[in-house]
This record gives C-alpha cells, sequence and structure tokens, in this order.
C-alpha cells in the first residue's frame, strides 16, 4: 500500500442526544467519496477517539469499510500510551476491517528514541497492519526526530509517516526518507501544499472534512508541479485555516460540518464552538460551500 494525496481525518458526528450519528456518519464518507479523496482514518484525534467506546469504534470502523473499503484506503487510529494495548486496539482494527493503522506516539509517557524504535517495531511486528507513524508533538508531549523516523523506515510494516510539524527544517531531513515503500504526510493544513511541492505524497487533513474537493485538487496540483496554481487555491483557504485553530480541533471543523448539516456536538471534556466565533463560522461555512460548488 502506497499512501498519497488528500486523506481526510474525520470527525466523528454525533446526535442532538450525543450518539453517533450514523446517518450523517454516511454522508461524510459518501461525500469523501465523491470529491476523491484518496482514503479516509476512523477515530483518529479529529475523530474524538479518546471519547468512543469499543463498540462505537467498531460501529464507525465497519460503517466505514462498507462504504468505502475496497475503493479507498481506510485507515484506522490504533496508538494509546502504551505498547501492548496500542498492539490490542491495533488488531481489533484490523479484526474490524480497517486497512491500515495510524500509530501516534504514546501520548504524555515521553519514551527515549530507543523505546519509540521498540514500541513501533513492536506494533509493526505484532499488531496485523501496515503501520503509518504518527508525530504531533504538541498534542503527545513527545517529538519522533527524523533520526528515529529514519531507523524505522525499513520496516516492511511501516508504511509511511504523519508529520504534523510544519516547520521547514524538520521537512528537510525527512524529504530523503520519502520513497515507494515509505510515503511522507504532512498533518499540517496550512503548510501541506509546500511539503508536496517539496515531495511529501499527500496530507492527513483536517480541512478536508468540510472542503474535500478543494483538498483534492489541491493535492493533484502540487504533486504534478503546478506551484502558481497550487499556490493560488490554498492562499483561498488561508482564512479556513486560521478558523479551525480559533479552539481545539476538532471543536472548530464540526461546528463546519454541523452547518452542513453533518452531526451535533462534541463530548465533554470538549464544548461546541464559542458564541463568539459563531459569525466567523457562518462566513467560513459560506467560504466552503463557494468552493466546493466552484470545484464540481
Amino acid at each position: 500500500m502506497h499512501l498519497s494525496g488528500s486523506i481526510t481525518a474525520l470527525a466523528t458526528p454525533f446526535t442532538a442526544a450525543g450518539e453517533p450519528d450514523f446517518e450523517s456518519w454516511a454522508r461524510l464518507v459518501d461525500g469523501q467519496l465523491e470529491a476523491g479523496t484518496s482514503a479516509i482514518v476512523v477515530a483518529g484525534s479529529t475523530g474524538e477517539a479518546a471519547a468512543l467506546t469499543d463498540a462505537e469504534y467498531a460501529a464507525l470502523l465497519q460503517a466505514a469499510v462498507a462504504r468505502a473499503g475496497g475503493r479507498i484506503p481506510v485507515l484506522a487510529g490504533t496508538g494509546l500510551s502504551n505498547t501492548a494495548k496500542t498492539i490490542a486496539q491495533t488488531r481489533f482494527a484490523r479484526e474490524h476491517g480497517a486497512d491500515a493503522a495510524l500509530v501516534v506516539t504514546p501520548p504524555y509517557v515521553r519514551p527515549t528514541p530507543d523505546g519509540l524504535v521498540a514500541h513501533y517495531t513492536a506494533v509493526a511486528a505484532q499488531g496485523g497492519l501496515p503501520v503509518v507513524l504518527y508525530n504531533v508533538p504538541g498534542r503527545t508531549g513527545c517529538d519522533m526526530s527524523p533520526e528515529v523516523v529514519a531507523r524505522l523506515r525499513g520496516d516492511p510494516n511501516i508504511i509511511g509517516l504523519k508529520e504534523a510539524r510544519g516547520d521547514e527544517a524538520r521537512w528537510e531531513a525527512l524529504y530523503p526518507l520519502a520513497g515507494p515503500d515509505f510515503a511522507l504526510l504532512s498533518g499540517d493544513d496550512p503548510t501541506f501544499v509546500r511539503a508536496v511541492l517539496g515531495g511529501a505524497a499527500g496530507v492527513i487533513s483536517v480541512a478536508s472534512n468540510v472542503v474535500p474537493r478543494a483538498f483534492a485538487r489541491l493535492c493533484a496540483l502540487a504533486r504534478a508541479g503546478e506551484a502558481g496554481a497550487a499556490h493560488a487555491l490554498d492562499a483561498r483557504l488561508a482564512g479556513l485555516y486560521d478558523f479551525l485553530g480559533i479552539e481545539p480541533n476538532p471543536i472548530p471543523v464540526k461546528a463546519l460540518l454541523a452547518r452542513q448539516g453533518i452531526g451535533q456536538g462534541l463530548r465533554l471534556p470538549l464544548l461546541p464552538l464559542s458564541a463568539a466565533h459563531a459569525a466567523a463560522a457562518d462566513d467560513m461555512a459560506a467560504l466552503c460551500q463557494q468552493l466546493e460548488s466552484e470545484l464540481k
């Protein structure tokens, strides 16, 4: 499996009663397929994985696989703070149809570089799924260096990296690791075009929940080396990127999805978007609709 293009880290829609909204989930997945999204992630941090029961996790994954399986890859977020638990969660995801596992660095525990290598090597060997490494130190407190990635890159069961740091120095160190058996994927929407133009294969995105056609087009332009057209379209999304960071993810993107008729609310300790940002959300929802209509 070689991942590339626009990959959406799906938000999990809930009903007004706080239960998973499977009707909205189906429409969200179908919309991604229709827009040209290359793969989807179920139960990542954007999907509020930590707030899902095992039964909900399994049901959401199975429903996504039923609609998208065989057409595009379905990844499952399986990373936990302990290696044995991560292996068990990865096996659980495999049993419910996932094609690959997105495995974040162990949150909170802050392992050494050798500990990270041992962790991922064990998950790749015992989890039963191809593994995509995931580095997002702002959430986990653990930064996986390019040197660690280089040590893991040769494992045949480790197929890529989602790197959420957007600084150029980090990417300059990562670009030489890209290859047909190892996909570099940006995890930072505002800087992903630069990363793809530099040699990354694509993006695992939050914004593509609400502008999937725009992100599919952006990836196609950047991968084709059409820098001018890519930067021009990317500039139109700058306000959206700013809005999606106005409160912690996935609060803003779920406010936009709600305005598209997909889901209502979040689970504690996350609260809905503050009323002070409601007007900005309305403006961003209108921008999303306009862009997506233009690209149909």
